[in-house]
């Protein structure tokens, strides 16, 4: 099990750094990578999942074009707030906060009760991301290289970024809540629902064709970059498009193949890894600012993730036997 974490966090520490190096140019370019990552995906599924369009679908197409609809918006919502003065830091905290919209979704829609541990983690959360969501909105507002009329537009567009994401973060756990009911009545069927997670929205984008042109262009202008190995010359925003998607599909497969051979803590240890990992990648690597109060923001949110993980009972036991092992003389 082991090495398929290290599989799946390996991969997306990649991602991230192609990511990373396309956002850094080009702040908007986020439809035109999302549109790549679903259409490589999709024709994958085409041919190996739905195979060429003869294998029927287990769940009925019309709950996945309510769910694509979700995840659709979902993906768009949370490419416009980088376009709004949200740091990728900050974007990567606020969408920790998962763990809190879950909760409160489940309490209301399907009438959950959780221990006070949990809840008490939730608080964590919660704490951490207020702080670190606090700080940032100090740091664009005491911006001294804005006269006071162009810092008021700056911070009311960064409150509309915020709003965006709390939108974003609520729909996601209500398709979470709604996949989950749709698994418990027909099946988990996790493959299929990967691919129509991907195939269905695609002509959506044709809404968003204008700027994926525009990006499209812009791309094709950048500097040219010479392929190690093959020696294939192109430019060096399409190489980062590229291995991106290549890295988004690892990334997608790993966890697939941790979501059916592991248990749920596994696949949440390795999810709460993951955000870790995009964090420190974005701050250290591109030299993003982050002060001591977004570190201590930081520490709430994963202490308290770990501990919604209930990782404590976990490795009470196993401490326990490893004591008990025989010392060798």
């Amino acid at each position: 099990l082991e090495p398929n974490a290290a599989f799946v966090l390996h991969g997306i520490a990649l991602m991230l750094v192609f990511l990373l190096h396309a956002c850094r140019q080009f702040p908007g370019c986020g439809n035109i990578v999302t549109f790549s990552q679903f259409l490589f995906i999709a024709v994958e599924g085409f041919i190996f999942e739905a195979n060429f369009g003869r294998k029927r679908p287990a769940i009925p197409i019309r709950y996945y074009f309510i769910m694509v609809a979700m995840f659709f918006t979902v993906s768009v919502v949370n490419n416009y707030a980088l376009n709004l003065n949200i740091a990728m830091p900050l974007h990567m905290i606020f969408r920790s906060g998962s763990l809190i919209a879950s909760m409160a979704l489940g309490v209301i829609i399907l009438k959950k009760r959780y221990s006070v541990f949990k809840y008490t983690s939730i608080a964590l959360v919660s704490l951490g991301i207020f702080t670190c969501t606090f700080m940032s909105a100090k740091q664009v507002a005491s911006d001294s290289s804005l006269n006071e009329e162009d810092g008021l537009q700056v911070f009311l567009w960064w409150l509309l970024g915020i709003a965006a994401l709390t939108f974003a973060l609520l729909m996601s756990a209500r398709m979470g809540i709604f996949q989950e009911m749709l698994y418990k009545q027909f099946g988990k069927h996790s493959k299929e629902a990967l691919f129509y997670n991907h195939a269905l929205p695609l002509p959506g984008f044709l809404l968003l064709a204008p700027n994926i042109y525009h990006h499209a262009v812009l791309f094709s202008q950048s500097e040219l970059f010479q392929v190690p190995v093959i020696g294939l010359t192109l430019p060096i925003m399409w190489f980062y498009l590229f291995m991106n998607v290549i890295t988004q599909y690892v990334c997608i497969r790993g966890v697939f193949i941790l979501t059916t051979e592991c248990t749920s803590l596994t696949v949440t240890l390795v999810v709460t890894l993951r955000k870790f990992v995009s964090l420190i990648f974005s701050i250290l690597y591109f030299r993003n600012p982050f002060t001591s109060w977004h570190w201590l923001g930081t520490a709430f949110v994963f202490v308290g993730t770990l501990m919604y993980t209930e990782l404590w009972n976990s490795l009470g036991p196993f401490l326990a036997r490893w004591r008990k092992r025989p010392k060798k003389e």
